[in-house]
């Protein structure tokens, strides 16, 4: 039967749910287990596909197309798995649903209720992910905080799948805050029997807790804990920062929560095989290079924008032996007076996915500059888009070229919609969205990049394509479409040959990027970047 735990929070947001979840998730698979991850978040948005990055941060592409919490990025990195549009529920997706239902009949004329129809929703979408991925044990993070009005029809869920399935298939796991006070260096045990009885109010006995601290917590401050909350001594987990994200796991291995989950829930008894990410850590810990990638886009000083990028070029620097040292690049602050000067420290510039004009004119000097000073390039997304718009303008002579999202009045869309999207009227979930077919030219640089693959599959998520009317004007002038999507004949990578790294792709590589198996136009970009530093 298939085992289920659940992540809650508790005292403040931000205390690490998903790498807490996430590390578990890897320690379980090294056992042998089959295992599946989902997050449900509170908020009313459908899904995060149209929530601001400055209050979101990143939204997370599945390969199946859902949009998604940026925690489901550390899941796949962790646990190394393809999750799918069962891994994300929200508030606004569970009414949606039941008023759908009820709407078309469903209920036979019942009230419809909180409990229990809403409740009944969340445990199918729970109980959906077990039977789509056949997983021998689901992972379920709760956001929000405990006590927060909106997350109390999920608690609510997830106490009741406790009762359904029985509590030897069922494990609740809280993540907590224990301060110390720096004035008298005392650590305080308090906010977390407060957050614990807060849970305990709701019919919720953790089963485990997750301590977060800055400080080394002794076995005293442990077993205070153990009595006050009701739980076994060794079901108190140290959970401190690191200073590399992917030794999270071994920190909470340390505390032995892999044997106390197996004895919990009574699973296979065999310890978790670390080889393979102690190999990778090792790898880490031997970097002795440095390289500086400047990531030019709008939202440089919002970290979880970028957050899969910059893990994506973390696992890249891990297997070039080098530390990558990000330089953050506001293309808004970009000008023809200094963008040459602002650049030229950079070992590499990457342009990230993005919407709207803001900041579009300094991205494409940033490209510029690449092109013409030899820089390695690695265009994502709307990185793409900008190379095109640059060669546009400054090769093909095209000087009013650009995209239709940014001027509708341009004489050269070079870039536009895709069939189909003319008129659109909504603007969630109508993007070209998940993975597909790209296939790859021989002899190309994204060809060397993929080991001379000829077909890949990458994740999307955009409306806009490259204009094939202008495929030919431009082949003809240098740029090489070294990519295409072979069922609607769309451009998804261009180049510049004879470049030492000039690279744009429409896709999104870093999705599918993994700690011990970097994507390999990250990796090729970080050598191409070193390569380049070794020239300065």
């Amino acid at each position: 039967m298939t085992k289920y735990i659940f992540v809650t929070g508790g005292v403040v947001s931000g205390l690490g749910k998903g790498i807490t979840a996430a590390s578990l998730g890897m320690l379980l698979k090294a056992k042998g287990l089959k295992v599946a991850a989902q997050k449900l978040d509170p908020y009313i948005n459908i899904d995060p596909g149209t929530m601001s990055p400055y209050q979101h941060g990143e939204v997370f592409v599945t390969e199946d197309g859902a949009e998604t919490d940026l925690d489901l990025g550390h899941y796949e990195r962790f646990i190394d798995v393809n999750l799918n549009k069962y891994s994300n529920l929200t508030t606004g997706k569970v009414y949606w649903n039941v008023l759908n239902n009820e709407r078309s009949g469903m209920y036979n004329g019942e009230t419809v209720q909180v409990i229990p129809h809403i409740t009944n929703e969340i445990k199918r979408f729970i109980y959906s992910v077990a039977k789509t991925d056949g997983a021998d044990v689901v992972i379920t993070e709760i956001g929000g905080t405990i006590g927060d009005i909106e997350s109390q029809p999920f608690l609510e869920a997830i106490r009741q799948v406790g009762n359904e399935v029985g509590r030897n298939n069922c494990l609740y796991i809280h993540v907590t805050l224990v301060p110390v006070i720096r004035s008298s260096g005392e650590v305080k045990s308090k906010p977390t029997q407060h957050s614990v009885k807060e849970l305990q109010g709701l019919g919720i006995q953790p089963d485990l807790i997750v301590c977060r601290s800055d400080e080394h917590l002794d076995d005293n401050i442990k077993r205070k804990i153990a009595l006050t909350c009701n739980v076994y001594p060794d079901c108190v987990i140290e959970n401190r920062n690191v200073s590399l994200l992917y030794e999270a796991p071994m920190m909470l291995e340390e505390s032995k929560i892999c044997e106390v989950v197996t004895r919990l829930l009574d699973l296979p008894p065999n310890p978790p095989d670390l080889t393979e990410w102690m190999l990778m850590l090792d790898l880490a810990k031997k970097r002795d290079k440095e390289v500086t990638i400047a990531i030019c886009g709008k939202y440089t000083h919002m970290y979880d924008t970028y957050l899969s990028i910059i893990e994506a070029l973390t696992h890249a620097g891990i297997h070039n032996g080098a530390r990558v040292v990000i330089d953050w690049v506001d293309s808004e602050k970009l000008s023809e007076e200094n963008y040459a000067e602002r650049l030229k420290n950079a070992d590499g510039i990457l342009v990230p996915g993005g919407f709207g004009d803001r900041g579009i004119e300094g991205m494409i000097l940033a490209a510029r500059y690449a092109r013409e000073h030899k820089v390695p390039y690695f265009g994502i997304c709307l990185g793409m888009q900008i190379a095109v718009i640059e060669f546009a303008r400054d090769v093909a002579g095209l000087s009013r070229a650009n995209s239709r999202e940014f001027d509708h009045s341009s004489p050269d869309k070079v870039i536009d919609f895709m069939e189909g999207q003319m008129g659109l009227e909504n603007t969630g979930g109508t993007m070209r969205l998940g993975a597909y077919e790209c296939e790859i030219k021989p002899g190309t640089l994204l060809s060397e990049c993929y080991g001379g693959a000829r077909t890949v599959f990458e994740r999307h998520r955009h409306r806009f394509e490259f204009n094939n009317a202008y495929r030919e004007r431009f082949a003809e002038l240098g740029l090489v479409f070294g990519g295409r999507n072979p069922q609607n004949d769309l451009v998804e990578s261009v180049e510049i040959p004879g470049h030492p790294f000039y690279i744009g792709v429409q896709y999104h590589p870093e999705f599918k990027s993994r700690p011990h198996r970097p994507q390999p136009v990250f990796k090729a970009f970080v050598a191409a970047a070193l390569a380049n530093k070794k020239k300065k």
